[in-house]
């Protein structure tokens, strides 16, 4: 039997079709949404018979949610280390406070001067509270796509461009003059400080070798997130005084420029670039930004409105539910998803994510408690400056020590001691009364802070770990939730207590008011030595009744505030005293179960 009498035309169309697709699909691994091997030659064998086979090697164009929408990369692991000499590992350091001090006197000057800011703008205090809002929207989501795009395009590349970026648009805040152009300028701000607080980390770590990156180098990180808020205050009152917002800004924008010198002097260890990000990442990311940025909208300024007085803020909450859950069935339909919606959900990470959320909104007792009550008493920032300074101290000296006694293993005793502290704090401050001033504040509010250098590094330490463990694409996960409960949670804690508050004031203000009645011969002896005062500047007896019943108002406002912020202190006491006591009867039951199980091996 002869070669021609065994060949068979369609078999060596089909054999030769199936060669071109088996080439293709090896040359396009990267689209998992393209037609499997075993299903494109019998499209190719139609092809072959109308037009031959060049048709056959034709590829199908990818649509754009296609290219690259799962890519099969994952993150990359970090770059080797790199030892230096202890004076390089040391400007390291110092790089990363510089960022970090730049970062927070960003956040925290608006906050720290809201009733200075409001003057500046002729602006009510609710009208400037949409600057702290704006700046949040963003800034509460945008680190976890920033994760991908460091990846994807380097880390030396994303170091350098941020920092331009950041003093590009605090150079913009210079030339804002009235409260629209202020909000604007100020939603970019929080745009760029994104990348800020992640510098400061990767720069903390930088200057030290692998074994001691988590016991060393995380509560050095936590010491430059906690110093923004009490420079702010120590600092803001001379440069106020120096023309209002733009020597703040100027400020600002000088410790930038010394950032950017230290950033391009001093790179960063960069792992190699990997083609990570895709188009559905992007489509998540924008239903998770515009979820976490309505919500931090609603909780920045749903107390001054008040909960269900305005009906826009429902509104707000609603689209926020709607794109989270969004994002929630995106990613559950994805096989390489943005966020493993599984693995968030499993118990011992909400477990973590509880804890942290639940000191986060402990910490509201000192980041927006005390700075409440004494604005609340009239005081201002230049007034308090020896207590700030007590705190940024106390701060420093918990990172220090946290440093010295974390190791693998001990993180639930320091949990312990940072509870023990803040439990002790709060109920110290809980007996203030209308005549309290920062110096009978000093010792508690310094235990406050000592517990909250304490209880941050270790906690996020071992989170970090944990998702190291189960792989580099597990970071961006738990990004979301250290996002979650510090951004978020910070505005949640500020949100309830400050709702607390209001309650609180409103029950207090009721009963004291009603003892005041003018047939009391002590209130009307206390209304004529109130108007008294102004004696020498009203004649009118009326008239001085009337300022004297007017002051009488403004002390009893602020003795029913006073018992406010006491009552929500010592819920905070209670709240972290019963924190301690599961901790224990936690640590208790696996200390237990690890005795016994060698006990029931052996039997």
């Amino acid at each position: 039997m002869t070669t021609s009498d065994t060949y068979d035309p369609k078999a060596a169309r089909r054999r030769h079709a199936a060669k071109t697709v088996a080439k293709a699909v090896a040359g396009d691994n990267d689209n998992r949404d393209a037609p499997t091997a075993m299903e494109e030659p019998k499209a190719a064998v139609g092809e072959s018979h109308a037009g031959g086979p060049q048709q056959a090697t034709r590829q199908r164009k990818r649509r754009p949610w296609q290219t690259p929408a799962e890519p099969p990369a994952s993150l990359p692991a970090p770059a080797p280390y790199v030892p230096r000499h202890p004076f390089v590992a040391l400007c390291y350091a110092a790089t990363s406070v510089m960022i970090a001090i730049t970062y927070g006197l960003g956040l925290n000057f608006v906050n720290a001067n809201l009733t200075q800011v409001s003057g500046e703008f002729s602006a009510t205090t609710n009208e400037t509270l949409w600057l702290t809002a704006a700046y949040m929207a963003p800034n509460v989501s945008l680190s976890l796509l920033l994760v991908k795009i460091r990846a994807q395009y380097g880390l030396r590349k994303f170091a350098e461009l941020a920092i331009v970026v950041f003093i590009v648009v605090n150079g913009l805040h210079l030339f804002t003059h009235d409260l629209g152009t202020a909000i604007v300028a100020r939603f970019f701000a929080g745009v760029a400080a994104a990348p800020m607080s992640t510098l400061s980390l990767l720069y903390a770590l930088e200057c030290f070798p692998p074994q001691r990156k988590m016991t060393m180098g995380m509560p050095v990180a936590m010491i430059n997130i906690g110093l923004g808020a009490p420079i702010a205050r120590l600092i803001s009152p001379p440069l106020l005084d120096l023309g209002g917002w733009q020597p703040i800004y100027l400020l600002e924008v000088g410790l930038a420029l010394i950032s950017l010198a230290l950033i391009y002097t001093l790179p960063l260890s960069s792992p190699p670039k990997v083609k990570v990000l895709g188009f559905m990442d992007v489509v998540s990311y924008l239903f998770l930004a515009v979820g976490f940025g309505t919500l931090a909208i609603v909780l920045s300024v749903g107390r001054y409105y008040w909960w269900l007085e305005v009906p826009w803020l429902g509104w707000l909450l609603v689209a926020s539910i709607v794109c989270l859950v969004t994002v929630a069935v995106i990613e559950l339909n994805r096989k390489y998803p943005l966020l493993d919606i599984k693995w968030l959900l499993s118990p011992e990470i909400l477990h973590f994510a509880g804890v942290l959320l639940m000191f986060r909104v402990l910490m509201t007792e000192q980041s927006s408690g005390i700075s409440g009550f004494f604005q609340q008493a009239g005081l201002l920032n230049d007034q308090q400056t020896t207590l700030y300074a007590i705190i940024l101290g106390a701060t420093i000296a918990g990172g220090i020590a946290c440093a010295a006694v974390l190791k693998p293993g001990r993180e639930p005793a320091i949990h312990v001691v940072a509870l023990c502290l803040m439990a002790t704090g709060a109920f110290m401050d809980s007996q203030l009364t209308s005549q309290t001033r920062p110096e009978q504040m000093y010792v508690s509010q310094a235990l406050i802070a000592l517990a909250s250098s304490l209880f941050l590094a270790p906690a996020l330490a071992m989170g970090f770990v944990n998702a190291l463990s189960k792989g580099m694409n597990y970071m961006l996960s738990f990004v979301v939730v250290f996002l979650f409960t510090q951004s978020i949670g910070g505005l949640i804690g500020s949100a309830i207590f400050g709702t607390l508050v209001i309650i609180s004031e409103k029950f207090h203000s009721a009963g004291i008011v009603e003892h005041l009645a003018m047939t009391d011969p002590v209130v009307a002896q206390r209304i004529a030595q109130l108007g008294g005062a102004y004696s020498h500047v009203l004649t009118d007896p009326v008239l001085r009744q009337a300022e004297g019943v007017a002051l009488l108002a403004q002390q009893a406002t602020q003795e029913a505030y006073a018992r406010a912020y006491g009552d929500v202190f010592l819920m905070i006491a209670i709240a972290s005293a019963l924190a301690v006591a599961v901790l224990v009867m936690r640590m208790t039951w696996r200390q237990l179960g690890t005795l016994l199980r060698p006990a029931t091996v052996a039997a």
